[in-house]
């Protein structure tokens, strides 16, 4: 019956296409009118909500893009191939030319001031201006894995190997918050507080910081590698990938430390490959290995089926700022857009 579901919100709310490559990323710009998937033949597929049955290519990269994120403006988005270019669908911002440009970020800043974009290039973060001005380069002991800016857009955040570093942007001298642990990062979120900071592991582990004192926050026990992070709105839990199902750790009541995590929309013996929090509600959308994505509402463990299995893994999910519209995007370059808005 599940699977039936999925398929009548998959036919009767949402536009999908078959692409010719595996979608990289997914998501929508600031203002929530386009959406944008990223593949792996150099190419984005930009879809206008309003006119969704239209789907415009963009060649942006020669070669695969690497990294996808919206714009610090409210409309388009920036990218990161493997042509070594920092691009805006059409105008590069910058050329690095054999090196790969593996992250993207951007901020919209605070009251229209201090937007920013950022990408990272071996073990350098470079950080520009929303107009495209180089201000600076960040550089880490090591390849950079991880990418973020916190919620305010005051620091940005990167993964590496034996820990993770955290950037005020605006400070005169740089001097990254080292925070240390062995091993190697590959991921990366920060607390919407700003008072935490996790990455995912190699070794198929989490390892946390709590910024105000210094506490190590360990989560382990997945059977494979977490991919995605995602928190909640309010930062209650942490969403992950690599398990049966979707893994959620309460950061609340001292957790995630001494606290046990919940388990949502698993025992079918398939690795949930994504997660997405909702960015309004306390609900995660989560994608598997066999193409299955469900909407699990995180206090009642409701589950919705949205999209059934059967087009490859997913590997890209993403909702518009307003939780209305939901991106999925798979291996076997499946890319679709469900409208989950009350009618």
């Amino acid at each position: 019956m599940s699977q039936s579901v999925a398929q009548y919100l998959l036919e009767s709310r949402g536009t999908h296409r078959t692409l010719e490559a595996f979608v990289v990323a997914a998501c929508f710009d600031r203002a929530g009118s386009t959406a944008a998937f990223a593949l792996g033949d150099g190419t984005l597929r930009l879809v206008t909500l309003a006119e969704r049955e239209t789907w415009n290519t963009v060649e942006a990269h020669d070669g695969a893009v690497l990294s996808l994120a919206p714009d610090a403006s409210q409309t388009g988005f920036i990218s990161g191939g493997d042509d070594g270019r920092f691009r805006r669908i059409d105008q590069t911002i910058a050329d690095f030319r054999s090196k790969w440009v593996e992250h993207v970020a951007s901020h919209p800043g605070e009251k229209g001031k201090g937007a920013l974009i950022a990408c990272t290039v071996g073990k350098a973060i470079h950080l520009y201006s929303a107009a495209g001005e180089k201000l600076k380069e960040l550089p880490h002991p090591s390849t950079v894995t991880g990418l973020t800016f916190d919620a305010r857009g005051k620091r940005i955040a990167a993964s590496h190997y034996n820990g993770a570093s955290l950037w005020f942007v605006n400070a005169k001298e740089d001097s990254p918050r080292r925070l240390e642990w062995k091993g190697s990062h590959t991921a990366i979120a920060v607390h919407p507080e700003g008072d935490a900071v996790v990455t995912a592991m190699q070794e198929n582990a989490l390892h946390g910081w709590r910024l105000s004192d210094n506490q190590h926050m360990r989560m382990s026990g997945y059977p494979a590698k977490t991919e995605a992070l995602s928190f909640t709105r309010n930062g209650k839990w942490l969403a992950t990938s690599g398990a049966e199902s979707m893994v959620l750790w309460p950061f609340f009541g001292g957790g995630p430390m001494g606290k046990a995590p919940i388990e949502l929309a698993g025992g079918d013996g398939v690795t949930c490959t994504r997660v997405a929090a909702h960015p309004q509600q306390e609900m995660v959308a989560g994608g598997f290995a066999d193409g299955l994505v469900v909407l699990a509402e995180v206090n009642s463990s409701r589950i919705l089926p949205i999209a059934p299995p059967g087009q490859g893994g997913v590997s890209a999910l993403a909702w518009s700022p307003d939780g209305s519209q939901l991106a999925i995007g798979s291996e076997n370059g499946f890319a679709a857009i469900i409208d989950l808005s009350k009618r």
